[in-house]
């Protein structure tokens, strides 16, 4: 799902610069060998691939922190970029960001990684859940500078968007070994 993606962002991005009364018909995107793959897309399915719908749980019963930890799941494969806030690519804070936004809790979060830091209440690595945010920081001060983010996904696991070439990936927390901190919205 998750490898057509791109393919299908660049058919979007190419029917959607055609004229507006030609965008039911057949759009236009280079492949990488160069060649020209030609698809009919309608309006609706640019739509969809520009208009990504906020997630909302399947169950009453699912708790924010559970529908936060699904989301950040269905990101995984998407590509990183510095600064990205979108499933065009992702930066850290800025998958953290948009795993929040969409999951309906309401509470819009600070754009970077520090500013997260900040913002959420530090719970112990006992007590947090699927959904919680992992923070890295600078040094083993618990308190110095929050370098990276990720959403916790239980255990030793998180998803995060690292490096370009990465994307947003399914890891452990304890990789860099540096010292982490969890972070609860709703605690």
């Amino acid at each position: 799902m998750r490898r057509n993606w791109l393919a299908n962002a660049a058919l979007a991005t190419a029917a959607i610069s055609v004229p507006l009364g030609t965008m039911a018909g057949t759009a236009h995107a280079a492949t990488t060998s160069g060649q020209q793959k030609t698809a009919a897309l309608t309006a609706s399915k640019i739509h969809k691939l520009t208009h990504k719908k906020p997630y909302v749980g399947r169950h009453r019963r699912q708790t924010f922190d559970q529908v936060a930890a699904h989301l950040a799941k269905t990101l995984v494969g998407d590509p990183y970029s510095y600064g990205g806030t979108s499933p065009g690519g992702f930066d850290c804070s800025g998958l953290t960001q948009y795993v929040y936004r969409h999951t309906g809790h309401g509470k819009r979060i600070p754009r970077t990684a520090e500013d997260q830091f900040l913002d959420f209440k530090r719970v112990s690595h006992r007590h947090a859940k699927p959904g919680d945010l992992v923070f890295f920081h600078e040094t083993s001060d618990p308190n110095s500078y929050v370098y990276h983010v990720g959403v916790y996904e239980g255990g030793h696991n998180m998803v995060a968007a690292t490096t370009y070439g990465e994307g947003v990936q399914f890891q452990s927390y304890t990789w860099a070994g540096d010292t982490v901190t969890f972070g609860s919205i709703t605690q």
